[in-house]
């Protein structure tokens, strides 16, 4: 695996995995913590600097399924400060290959929040009383559906960076999943 140092962006789209699970205000929803954004920025200005593009993807909290409450929609504002740059914003992270496709070298693109989908974790929804069985065919189906996510994610991109490292030891989608998708000097 490559360190990020001693990779040249150049003309590269990568697709970094950040946590901007920080803090929002309950009634505004604004970040009152913006310590983790700020904490992605070096590898963020990296790429930019090299003459790459970023696409960001992140949780924030524990949603069950899509929550506007949980979006990553308040941290564009944030970004936009410490970067000066507009950041354009997916909503779909199952549906962004063109907006991922369209960047042009120092842009960046926020994915919103990887949690939507159960698949990011692997942990069904169900009902309080499923069976023993129930959850665990919907294991199962979760792990097909966890590999073709981060299938997904890792087209957008020619390179792979994980700067979570408060997640990077889970097995989770957007972690350990998408990287298998990628060779070893692409992913870092």
């Amino acid at each position: 695996m490559k360190m990020i140092q001693d990779f040249n962006f150049k003309g590269k789209r990568a697709i970094v995995r950040v946590d901007f699970n920080v803090p929002l205000d309950k009634t505004t929803f604004a970040v009152t913590d913006d310590t983790r954004i700020r904490g992605a920025l070096p590898t963020i200005k990296k790429i930019l600097a090299d003459g790459g593009s970023v696409i960001l993807m992140s949780h924030l909290g524990r949603p069950k399924g899509v929550q506007e409450k949980f979006s990553l929609k308040p941290v564009i504002p944030v970004l936009e400060g410490y970067l000066g740059l507009k950041i354009k914003f997916a909503p779909d992270c199952l549906k962004a290959a063109a907006d991922a496709s369209a960047l042009k070298p120092g842009e960046v693109l926020l994915l919103e929040n990887v949690r939507f989908y159960p698949e990011e974790e692997g942990k069904p929804i169900l009902p309080d009383d499923a069976t023993e069985e129930q959850l665990k065919a919907a294991k199962a189906e979760l792990k097909i559906k966890q590999k073709e996510l981060a299938k997904t994610l890792s087209s957008y991109a020619d390179v792979y960076v994980n700067d979570a490292f408060g997640t990077a030891h889970r097995a989770h989608g957007t972690t350990a999943v998408i990287a298998d998708y990628f060779d070893a000097e692409n992913k870092m």
